[in-house]
């Protein structure tokens, strides 16, 4: 039996577990749990097949497809929607067997056509946690300012093979 003081601080326990409880968001209330502690977000533990490179923020769209680049499984792009509409990168996935990170943890890429990817990303690619890592995109080159000198010396370039090919 318990006596009137064990009472009394028993009711003053719950009252102040109550008021913690209110105080929780919906993700604190979760890991509070003994099982809200076990799962962990996809690719933060290092036991997936591919490795991520994150090029733009998720947040930026509305819906996501992946697309494989190549052969099946090894590179693919995981392209989204954005509210506008027009579709964008949001992060290339390229597989283990393709790739390896070095003990500095920087991501080396092995397979030739895997590399492919790279010509769309700028500066270095960054680890983060697991098998995800962050890079940047190409700058977005305003209309304005195009076709700039690159653009104009491949199409002058394009030309002269069609126009050879006409006379042939």
């Amino acid at each position: 039996m318990a006596t009137n003081k064990q009472k009394i601080a028993a009711k003053k326990n719950i009252k102040k577990a109550q008021a913690k409880w209110k105080s929780m968001t919906h993700r604190q209330h979760a890991l509070a749990q003994p099982q809200g502690r076990m799962r962990q977000k996809p690719g933060t533990t290092g036991k997936g097949k591919f490795y991520r490179v994150e090029v733009r923020p998720k947040s930026d769209f509305t819906s996501f497809r992946i697309q494989d680049v190549g052969k099946k499984g090894g590179l693919e792009r995981l392209a989204g929607r954005r509210s506008s509409g027009s579709w964008g990168t949001v992060a290339w996935l390229v597989s283990k067997k393709d790739a390896h990170v070095t003990k500095d943890k920087k991501l080396v890429i092995d397979d030739i056509k895997a590399k492919s990817f790279l010509k769309q990303i700028r500066g270095k690619i960054k680890h983060v946690k697991g098998d995800i890592f962050k890079a940047h995109p190409l700058k977005n080159i305003a209309e304005s300012a195009k076709p700039t000198p690159k653009q104009r010396k491949a199409q002058k370039a394009n030309i002269k093979k069609a126009q050879k090919a006409r006379w042939k």
